[in-house]
């Protein structure tokens, strides 16, 4: 097989759990994140591990450049790094708006950027992109993050456009509630932005119900979700969007059919 696959936040959660899939199926797997020491793992069964920080064009262009260096080329991208920023647009910092942009956007579209030459060149290769439920639908106090997400969707449609001819696919992967830390640290993060001032009694409902959430039983396991994006990743013929985690189906479709006064409704139902 002798492909090449570059996996971004392969720290935790569904990043990790891709890479250990598509290593047991015979991949040459570079994880890739921040903190390369949570890593250790991966390293340990036969993987490679990057450091790369999505928010520094430095570190990014020589992450790519290392694979290239060892391998010749990336067969496979899977730009799966991504957090949550919540909290009211009024009272989220612009550095910290410009840098959920920077994480969730513009650093998966500079690797993007440098991987796709390769891919021309050898006219083939995938694009996997993992964007969120958030990418069709919004909840409270997460303008930033669902606005990076609503991009994501936007810009993999207009990129699956242009790189078809070349033999290059691009794949969304849109996930629901998944059992990760993501909600806890979102509910936090919101708290400490947005926990106090005029919209404090919104805000801490909005909190609690995330961190009730991501404490139980109903979100679905990441190793579900890591078979989904390898599955994305591998198949001869991908769908465009694969939709996968708790609520993902309900939600998207009670937005689609059902209009925003009615989804609107439904969402705030849920914060008391």
């Amino acid at each position: 097989m002798n492909k090449v696959v570059l996996i971004t936040g392969a720290s935790s959660g569904m990043g990790k759990s891709t890479a250990k899939i598509l290593h047991s199926q015979g991949y040459t797997v570079y994880g890739a994140a921040r903190r390369i020491d949570e890593m250790n793992d991966l390293k340990a069964q036969g993987m490679h591990v990057v450091q790369l920080d999505l928010t520094n064009d430095a570190s990014i262009v020589e992450a790519v450049n290392l694979i290239m260096s060892k391998e010749g080329k990336v067969d496979i991208l899977v730009n799966n790094a991504g957090y949550g920023s919540y909290g009211a647009v009024e009272d989220v910092p612009l550095d910290e708006a410009r840098r959920q942009f920077e994480v969730n956007l513009f650093g998966m579209a500079r690797l993007t950027q440098l991987v796709l030459p390769g891919m021309r060149k050898q006219r083939a290769g995938r694009i996997v992109n993992v964007s969120s439920m958030g990418g069709k639908i919004y909840t409270p106090l997460g303008a930033w993050y669902h606005a990076t997400k609503h991009a994501v969707e936007g810009w993999s449609d207009c990129l699956r456009l242009e790189v078809k001819n070349f033999g290059i696919e691009v794949v969304v992967i849109e996930p629901g509630g998944i059992k990760t830390p993501w909600g806890q640290i979102a509910a936090e993060n919101l708290r400490k932005i947005s926990g106090k001032g005029p919209y404090a009694n919104f805000a801490n409902k909005v909190a609690e119900n995330t961190h009730r959430l991501y404490g139980g039983d109903q979100l679905t396991d990441v190793d579900t979700l890591g078979k989904t994006i390898a599955k994305a990743a591998t198949d001869r013929n991908p769908r465009t969007r694969y939709v996968k985690g708790y609520m993902a189906k309900p939600a998207i479709a009670i937005r689609k059919w059902l209009g925003d006064r009615v989804y609107d409704k439904i969402i705030m139902s849920q914060v008391k």
